[in-house]
């Protein structure tokens, strides 16, 4: 019968760091590595383009119930930038569609045409992405060389620094480091720099250096992953997950006796001691995280996301 039929995969619960390399989609990554763990559920956190490289969050069975706060967390990318060419798709992957000598482009330029791209800005999304019209992502329209019209979206860019920058050349290459909240199309702001700039310009690489709470000196590949499995079997990549509960250790924590747990773990919001005035925290049961809470109006915490142990 179709209710008997037991679950595949190991019941294992974590997060792991991924540096995903260039060419493997987001997807592609989270089975291998679902694979490799053998585990029973895994998600990712918002995909990363092909092309770019980096920090990828990807979550293993009860860890996909932070997956969400990992999607709206705050992003770090570090972009390798090309003048003179515009393409299709903002990066080195699309089409060319427009060249135009860039030799004449300063520093000074640049850096004045950067400040336009600081704070609050108006994004339209590229037709390449994962954005859906009348439930049809954007890349397959584009892929039959359909173009809509998108709304342009509110995002935020904390810091957009130049990192490297040599004048003169015919092809001009610098770098940019970006922080900036959620939904930023970081091949936008290449593309509309360089309309800024009037030559045009393209992503040629981008690596993601951080998201949210986790950056790349914790990252593992997949090479590795492998390897350690091949020599230490299933004990030797269980030891690169992360606790679930760092992925929302920006929220404050509130410890709960056993008992007062048990009727939160049953839906019921509780009254305890030290509780912040307003929004979501981090729920524990002595020390065993069991979730995420939120404070409501009457100064009870209750149950919003809970994780089963």
């Amino acid at each position: 019968m179709r209710g008997s039929r037991k679950k595949q995969g190991r019941p294992i619960n974590g997060i792991v760091l991924l540096d995903k390399s260039a060419g493997l989609s987001s997807n592609a990554a989270l089975q291998e590595v679902k694979k490799l763990y053998e585990a029973r559920k895994a998600g990712h956190t918002g995909s990363l383009d092909p092309l770019a490289t980096g920090v990828l969050p990807l979550c293993l069975g009860e860890a996909t119930k932070v997956s969400q706060f990992l999607l709206d967390s705050d992003k770090q990318y570090r972009a390798r930038i090309r003048l003179g060419e515009r393409t299709d798709s903002g990066d080195c992957e699309g089409t060319v569609i427009e060249t135009n000598d860039a030799s004449a482009v300063t520093l000074d330029r640049i850096k004045e045409a950067l400040t336009n791209f600081q704070g609050d800005i108006e994004q339209v999304p590229p037709m390449y992405s994962a954005i859906k019209k009348d439930g049809v992502p954007l890349y397959k329209m584009a892929r039959k060389g359909v173009e809509v019209e998108r709304e342009a979206r509110r995002v935020t860019v904390y810091s957009i620094e130049l990192c490297e920058f040599s004048e003169g050349l015919e092809s001009q290459e610098f770098e940019l480091d970006i922080a900036c909240s959620k939904g930023t199309y970081i091949r936008t702001i290449a593309d509309d720099l360089g309309q800024q700039l009037g030559c045009g310009a393209h992503i040629v690489a981008l690596r993601r250096t951080a998201a949210g709470v986790f950056n790349e000196q914790r990252c593992v590949d997949i090479e590795s992953l492998r390897e350690a499995k091949a020599s230490e079997g299933l004990a030797g990549i269980d030891s690169f997950l992360i606790p679930m509960d760092e992925a929302v250790g920006n929220l404050p924590e509130v410890r709960l006796p056993s008992i007062t747990a048990d009727c939160v773990k049953h839906g019921q919001a509780v009254l305890v001691r030290h509780l912040p005035a307003e929004g979501l925290v981090r729920l524990y049961e002595e020390e065993q995280f069991i979730g995420i809470g939120s404070i409501n109006d009457d100064g009870k915490v209750a149950p919003r996301r809970l994780v089963v142990s």
